[in-house]
């Protein structure tokens, strides 16, 4: 099996990049939340940016609302967010 590394530094594969963009991670700097790639030299940022590109994204309408798309976990459920902050 070839793998295609995306970020040296912290030895995330392309693959991985796009399992986090198919969990919802929408920008760079929410696929460095989930995997650390691009948080140290830098180089992959274009990178990671061409293979999320511009197309639709499932939690952008929560980015947008400066609510957070990404837990560790993985996706914030829209619902139980909107719950928190009533609270």
């Amino acid at each position: 099996m070839n793998r295609v590394y995306v970020c040296s530094c912290f030895g995330v594969t392309e693959k991985q990049v796009k399992e986090h963009a198919d969990a919802g991670a929408c920008t760079p700097r929410q696929i460095a939340s989930a995997c650390k790639a691009g948080t140290d030299c830098g180089s992959c940022v274009r990178r990671i940016q061409a293979i999320l590109g511009r197309g639709d994204c499932p939690r952008r309408e929560l980015v947008d609302r400066g609510m957070p798309a990404l837990t560790g976990a993985g996706l914030v459920d829209a619902d139980a967010t909107e719950l928190s902050e009533a609270a």
